[in-house]
């Protein structure tokens, strides 16, 4: 039996309508010592259904449904069956482009950074492109980790991306701790800022997947506690890690998380009037 090398593990909601595509993304990639593990979350539609159209393939593992609770309980269940060196995690709407796990892999092992991440093409719900080539704005070359988190703060946003552009360090995630959701809508900044304090950021600056922005992404209100956590994140990695970022990253942190919520929103009621 081949020892995994690369888990991509997805945790998958309601992911009937695109979860084949999703997983086959994974699949068709031409990378050796892959293991993709699938869980459904008690999903109310036929996700499970699909899940099992994957189950003879070796590479495939499908863990039992659960009861929920949430991104934090699911993403981490998912990590905790993993086994390669390697990590990504792809939401059950998300899609790879051919060639990024190979890139990816390659790329973490010759630096020896602990955490990588590509630009990604943002779709709706039909998959109709909204943005292409998004992300790693300030991040286009190799880093100590610090510094790319004092860069993604000072932003006021994630620059690196959602889980299925990054690729990470198995080891280095589970001695921070997994997933972090104390600040849920940044659980995936804030998992990737712990992990980037132990070692370096490579860049991928290829296009290497599509994520697909949902309905439930498009409300003011998210879009109000998003800015909140923002700054609630800012102030605890300060408190945390003072030497990492100072009192004037998290100010301009800060107000630039407003002003990315105040864009947002607009860009969101567009977005609104377009799927109508």
């Amino acid at each position: 039996m081949t020892v995994p090398v690369l888990s991509v593990v997805v945790p998958a909601y309601n992911n009937g309508r695109t979860l084949a595509e999703t997983l086959e993304s994974v699949l068709e990639q031409r990378v050796d010592g892959l293991e993709l593990i699938v869980a459904d979350h008690a999903s109310s539609d036929d996700t499970a259904e699909v899940m099992r159209g994957f189950a003879d393939d070796p590479r495939v593992t499908l863990l039992d449904t659960s009861a929920g609770g949430g991104a934090g309980r699911n993403w981490n269940r998912v990590t905790e069956a993993a086994t390669g060196e390697f990590i990504k995690l792809v939401c059950g709407d998300d899609v790879l482009r051919a060639g990024v796990l190979a890139r990816q892999l390659e790329l973490l092992r010759s630096t020896g950074a602990v955490l990588t991440a590509c630009r990604r093409d943002v779709v709706d719900a039909d998959g109709r492109t909204l943005m292409a080539g998004w992300g790693l704005r300030g991040l286009e070359k190799r880093m100590p980790g610090r510094e790319a988190v004092r860069k993604a703060v000072r932003a006021g946003s994630n620059l690196f991306g959602e889980p299925a552009s990054v690729m990470m360090r198995r080891d280095a995630l589970v001695e921070t701790g997994g997933w972090f959701d104390r600040f849920p809508y940044l659980i995936d900044q804030a998992t990737y800022s712990r992990v980037l304090l132990r070692g370096d950021f490579v860049p991928d600056p290829e296009v290497g997947a599509t994520f697909r922005m949902s309905a439930t992404q498009w409300s003011v209100a998210l879009v109000r506690e998003q800015s909140g956590q923002a700054r609630a994140f800012h102030a605890w990695l300060r408190a945390e890690h003072p030497e990492v970022l100072s009192a004037t990253d998290v100010r301009v942190g800060d107000l630039r998380a407003a002003a990315m919520a105040r864009a947002r929103r607009l860009s969101y009621r567009l977005l609104e009037r377009r799927m109508r």
